[in-house]
């Protein structure tokens, strides 16, 4: 999951994104922390960081 990147990347503090997302800090901290949760707490995030589920889930394999 690319949640913290994406977060960052958007300058948003996990503060930030527990008002945007009406998730706990804990269980953002949490899915950072592991890189994965429950479905609907995906969607409520990628909403709240205006992108797509594909965007927030898939992990892109690094370049040779």
């Amino acid at each position: 999951m690319n949640l913290k990147e994406i977060r960052k990347s958007k300058g948003l503090s996990v503060p930030q994104l527990v008002e945007l997302s009406g998730l706990s800090r804990r269980t953002i901290q949490d899915i950072e922390k592991r890189g994965d949760c429950l479905v609907s707490n995906a969607i409520k995030l990628a909403q709240a960081l205006e992108v797509s589920l594909d965007e927030l889930c898939i992990t892109k394999a690094p370049t040779e």
